[in-house]
């Protein structure tokens, strides 16, 4: 399978985003690495993705799982080496799968030797590379993203007498993009890395490049003409390759990031997310239509990315206070459930185990516009630890068989970099590759062709949307249409079994196909169509 040449090929593309340290271990150290990675490809090939995005694997302390910095030019020696990393791409590549990395802009760790040197002196030429006050009142507008863990986007120094300042933990230090030195170096890291082979980036927190007096700090005008230098000279010198924007926003200040289609080539869609949880719980499509219908047009050449979970909590930035409380309560009924702004649980927990509603949520995913992105183990319905420190308990090692350590690691147990899941419910003795691979009837298999029948259809990465709305609720149906073809999706978001009467107008001379199942469906009548669900059912038609 090769790679095509389709400079849009993320428009249509299944990303797969997974943790090195977490995917499979191939030392024995107890920790996943990149040779280990590599010789898992195959699996990925069978289960259809596209595109696997990577988190981030520079040398670091780790005290941010490698969102912490310490050398933009080399690899944590837990992962191996950079010789590994250019095997890994073309091990990827040969199965025409793409790699994508993380691209942490807006800081550093604490002991990267540039910081170490800014807060030498005062005077020290890489002083200005980060962002010093005399006061810690400055920027007072901008809010603090880790509510629970830090008290102020400042922290003060001793050895200088100043304060630094940090839009995360606060051993993470903003770098200054103010300083035309450091926004020059950050396009020597992309080139370094673009020179390995992998196809882009994933940009780490981009609306806080910059800083001003009076503003809150983000998705300011200077942010965007650092981020049209970076798109330029990708566009310029890698053609063909992505950069992904991480901007948790409204969909309105999250457009300027694709700009005239000169900016990014993608976006995530944060606010969607949690609304397809909300509609969900309370059987109401109205949460997940209004936002699609607040959704700006994005330039032709754009796409959003959508997912349901990912490596950090589930975020509730972008909902209501009433909103956020009502989601803390039905999904996260206990205190430790609960992480900053959000819920440290994976997707098959929040769904009680249940494979339907999994599968619904999947079906969203897959027919809604965008991208979308599984987050590794989803796809066989992997557990959480919500006891284990910070974000952690969502990146536990994968579960490849019910073998000592799921299969994961010949280490012993207690040297593991996490433990794996273990309990009644989601144990790796239940809950493993192996055993899902040989079931046709499991979820590996479901959501390996809801893939399949996906990349089957441009219409689902490239087609217009249109909501239905039929009296009840409960039911969410769309027209998705794409250069002649046209897809029904009907979703019923209750557990009983619904019946919903749509208009023909949009069903007129068509012969339905149900593309899951690959069978036709009875033609419509003159005047409606009805179509009856089970309960949390689907279902994908063919119109055209």
């Amino acid at each position: 399978m090769a790679i095509t040449d389709d400079t849009l090929w993320y428009k249509d593309a299944i990303f797969y985003e997974l943790h090195p340290r977490a995917f499979f271990d191939s030392d024995g150290d107890g920790k996943g690495d990149l040779v280990g990675l590599a010789s898992r490809m195959d699996y990925l090939q069978e289960l259809g993705v596209d595109c696997i995005w990577l988190l981030p694997v520079f040398s670091s302390p780790l005290n941010d799982d490698g969102y912490d910095i310490a050398d933009y030019y080399d690899i944590h020696p837990d992962y191996g080496s950079l010789d590994d990393w250019i095997a890994l791409v073309q091990e990827a590549h040969n199965r025409g799968i793409r790699v994508i990395a993380d691209l942490v802009l807006n800081h550093t760790s604490d002991q990267h030797p540039w910081f170490m040197e800014s807060r030498s002196s005062t005077g020290n030429p890489k002083r200005d590379w980060y962002v010093w006050s005399d006061t810690d009142q400055m920027y007072p507008d901008a809010r603090i993203i880790f509510l629970d863990v830090e008290p102020s986007n400042w922290t003060f120094d001793e050895t200088t007498g100043q304060y630094y300042w940090h839009r995360f933990y606060a051993s993470q230090p903003d770098l200054n993009f103010d300083n035309p030195a450091v926004r020059e170096e950050m396009l020597n890291v992309l080139r370094f890395w673009m020179d390995t082979g992998i196809d882009g980036f994933r940009a780490d927190a981009v609306p806080y490049l910059i800083e001003r007096e009076g503003t809150n700090c983000e998705n300011l005008p200077e942010t965007h003409a650092i981020l049209k230098d970076l798109r330029g000279v990708m566009d310029a010198e890698y053609p063909g390759r992505i950069l992904l924007c991480e901007a948790n926003q409204w969909p309105d200040d999250v457009r300027p990031y694709f700009g005239d289609g000169d900016e990014f080539h993608m976006s995530f869609h944060f606010p969607v997310m949690p609304r397809l949880y909300m509609a969900l719980r309370r059987a109401d499509r109205t949460a997940i239509v209004d936002i699609m219908c607040r959704t700006p047009a994005i330039p032709d050449t754009c796409q959003w990315c959508t997912f349901l979970r990912n490596h950090d909590e589930l975020t509730l930035e972008m909902v209501t206070e009433q909103e956020r409380h009502y989601m803390w309560h039905e999904y996260a009924p206990e205190p430790r459930m609960r992480q900053n702004l959000g819920i440290r649980r994976r997707l098959a927990p929040l769904m009680d185990n249940d494979r339907r509603k999994i599968e619904l949520m999947n079906s969203m995913l897959f027919t809604l516009p965008g991208s979308p992105i599984i987050y590794y183990g989803d796809e066989i319905g992997m557990g959480d630890n919500i006891w284990l420190d910070d974000r952690n308990g969502v990146r536990t090692p994968m579960q490849w068989d019910d073998s000592p350590n799921a299969g994961f690691s010949s280490a012993p147990a207690d040297q593991l970099y996490e433990p794996v899941i273990d309990d009644a419910s989601f144990g790796y003795q239940r809950v493993n590759v192996a055993a899902q691979r040989v079931d046709p009837d499991s979820l590996f298999h479901a959501i390996r062709r809801f893939i399949a029948v996906r990349k089957q259809h441009k219409v689902f990465g490239r087609g217009d949307l249109v909501f239905l709305e039929p009296a009840d609720l409960a039911v969410l149906a769309y027209l998705r249409a794409f250069e002649g073809e046209v897809v029904l999706a009907v979703h019923n978001l209750t557990d009983s079994h619904r019946t919903v009467t749509l208009p023909s107008v949009d069903f007129e001379g068509a012969q339905p196909v149900d593309l899951l199942r690959d069978e036709p469906w009875p033609a419509a009548s003159a005047t409606s169509y009805e179509i009856t669900l089970p309960p949390y059912g689907y279902l994908w038609l063919r119109l055209r």
